[in-house]
């Protein structure tokens, strides 16, 4: 239905302006809550595929159709932070390790609370180059879950891992970098 706007008094155009205005402005609300509430999943497809911000394919699956390329080695350095307010000190036992891809490793870290009460951390991974980080495969790792130390607490965190026989020739190192943040108990 059509309204005839010639017909109306400028009152009636400005209130008629208003809710039109006020319909565009609701679809622009919901729109923006649906992109909200979609956008942490397709982020987090976005980073499992592409291997964005450390997020790589943690399925063990992967590793029966991989083979071990004894032809090359990969050097794989690791770092880690931790953020302010957390009270952990947080480190690798070992700066870097030269892997096979293909091969299995096992790699340890500790963390240690110095606070004089119980405090729970998230690891949150990062791989550089980032075109090496769809490559890097997670067996096992402390990042897949929060971790709580009690005050005082020292744990070491293994982390299994392999580097796929994929992995292009011409990425002969990486780094894979751990940064604990401060998570609710």
């Amino acid at each position: 239905m059509e309204v005839n706007t010639q017909d109306m008094s400028p009152e009636q155009h400005r209130n008629l302006a208003n809710k039109k205005l006020g319909f565009k402005m609701a679809w622009i609300v919901v729109g923006s809550l649906v992109f909200a509430f979609a956008l942490v999943p397709l982020y987090d497809v976005l980073c499992t595929m592409t291997g964005l911000n450390g997020k790589t394919d943690t399925s063990a699956s992967l590793l029966k159709n991989n083979k071990v390329d004894t032809t090359r080695w990969v050097t794989v350095q690791f770092t880690s932070s931790v953020m302010p307010g957390l009270g952990w000190n947080f480190y690798p036992k070992q700066s870097s390790i030269k892997v096979r891809p293909g091969q299995v490793e096992t790699v340890l870290f500790e963390a240690k609370n110095t606070t004089s009460q119980t405090v729970a951390g998230q690891a949150i991974p990062s791989v550089t180059p980032g075109q090496a980080a769809a490559y890097l495969k997670k067996i096992e790792c402390f990042c897949f879950k929060k971790q709580e130390l009690k005050a005082g607490e020292t744990k070491v965190m293994p982390l299994r891992f392999f580097v796929s026989s994929e992995l292009p020739e011409d990425i002969k190192e990486m780094t894979l970098s751990y940064s604990f943040f401060s998570a609710k108990l």
